[in-house]
């Protein structure tokens, strides 16, 4: 069975930063594509960063240069720098891990959600 935990949400003043982690347990788990999406109050999920098992990175615009994904793949865990936080940015902030299994497509695993409140 597989299980997959966030951590590190909270509240920062505008400016400020947080690191969110991820991490995905279960046995013979291999982790391939990673990412963190967020849903603010009254609107859809939206996507954030990816990153694939090789390193292959992509963000959306609105966080480039203030958000960095990381990874420690023997871990099967994920992190999320998160810097100069707006209000913005307020939001429940979800990651999601795949797992590979030799011959089957990827299985994406989501996390629970954790909040992040950007307020003065």
């Amino acid at each position: 069975q597989v299980q997959v935990a966030e951590s590190g949400g909270g509240t920062v003043q505008p400016g400020g930063s947080l690191r969110l982690s991820c991490a995905a347990s279960g046995s013979d788990f291999r982790s391939g594509t990673m990412g963190w999406y967020r849903q603010a109050t009254g609107t859809q999920r939206e996507w954030l960063v990816s990153q694939t098992s090789g390193g292959a990175t992509n963000y959306a615009d609105y966080v480039k240069g203030r958000f960095t994904i990381s990874r420690d793949s023997a871990k099967n865990t994920v992190y999320l720098q998160m810097n100069n936080l707006r209000p913005e940015d307020t939001a429940i902030y979800y990651c999601k891990i795949g797992r590979i299994r030799l011959g089957r497509p990827q299985t994406d695993y989501w996390g629970q959600g954790i909040q992040v409140t950007v307020s003065s």
